[in-house]
């Protein structure tokens, strides 16, 4: 694993089925009238990655990393928009409903869980050079994904960078 420290990886999210721009309420969710969704940089919940509207018909963000080797979870990228907390690695999507004035306000996140990559897709990742993730957007009640993004919501794979 050491041969990887430092190697260049681009991450690429790509997310398709958004739930649309308006989710009216239903049960504990209040519903929203003007849902976007971005990438939230690392420690920073009031700085968002390349805002798209919650009725694109894809979403995607390239973020890039850099492979490293830890002593208790191996193979690992690091990054501006990777988050590092006690429990793993992860990117932060994060749904916000815009006001009047455009000004966001969040109302849930998703944790894209980078500890759910199978260890031989990373590796061959890092070679690559890239990392996709590809995920729908929206859950079983119509609403904005959030909570733990693991497999099978999330396909991974690595590919040719480029």
């Amino acid at each position: 694993m050491a041969a990887y420290r430092g190697s260049e990886v681009m991450l690429r999210i790509i997310g398709t089925d958004l739930p649309g721009l308006r989710c009216p309420p239903s049960g504990d969710f209040p519903g929203y009238g003007n849902i976007h969704v971005a990438v939230q940089r690392k420690d920073d919940p009031g700085e968002l990655l390349d805002l798209q509207p919650g009725d694109a018909e894809r979403v995607s963000w390239s973020l890039p990393c850099t492979a490293a080797t830890s002593t208790q979870e191996g193979l690992v990228l690091n990054g501006p928009y990777i988050q590092n907390r006690l429990g793993g690695r992860f990117v932060y999507l994060s749904w916000v409903d815009l006001d009047a004035d455009g000004k966001p306000r969040m109302f849930r996140r998703g944790k894209l869980l980078l500890s759910a990559v199978a260890p031989p897709v990373l590796a061959e990742a890092v070679e690559r050079g890239q990392l996709r993730a590809r995920l729908t957007m929206t859950d079983e009640k119509g609403h904005p994904v959030s909570a733990r993004l693991v497999p099978p919501h999330v396909q991974w794979n690595a590919e040719n960078a480029g």
